[in-house]
């Protein structure tokens, strides 16, 4: 398994799983530490005591800030970006190979790989879902079952 001089990872290593760990990603986490830690922690302490002031029968309110905004009645959100203005048909599914390889084959005009509620959040799955993920942007994705039923 990759790893860096600042960060070890603890996840045992399995086929293909160096692709996602390699080295240059584990250096774009470790960069992102680097530049977020502080307000991520900010941000977790303020999220602490905004439950405390809840709990304490705190109501929750809008910024005045934003008053303006919601005393214009015209004022709406920016529309779709670009590939997400048609979403009538999507699909949601977990990401493991046979379903990347099926959601992609759907028809559907979108597809939300879920790595989070549609998937056991096990080491070998986020991973492996993400393995899936890079392959599947490549067009080199395929699957092959037990039984020897092949998915491309």
């Amino acid at each position: 398994m990759t790893n860096n001089d600042r960060m070890t990872v603890l996840g045992s290593p399995e086929p293909g799983f160096e692709t996602i760990l390699s080295p240059d990603a584990l250096n774009f986490v470790t960069r992102l530490h680097d530049q977020f830690a502080g307000r991520r922690q900010e941000r977790l302490t303020e999220r602490m005591v905004q439950r405390k002031n809840i709990e304490n029968g705190r109501n929750l309110g809008f910024l005045s800030e934003t008053a303006a905004i919601r005393a214009d009645s015209g004022w709406r959100v920016a529309g779709a970006g670009p590939g997400l203005e048609d979403r009538r048909v999507e699909i949601t599914g977990p990401t493991d190979r046979k379903m990347t390889v099926n959601a992609l084959n759907s028809g559907a005009k979108v597809w939300l790989a879920d790595l989070e509620d549609a998937t056991s959040p096990t080491w070998s799955n986020i991973i492996g879902g993400q393995l899936s993920l890079y392959d599947a942007i490549r067009h080199q994705i395929d699957f092959t079952s037990e039984a020897g039923k092949q998915y491309s």
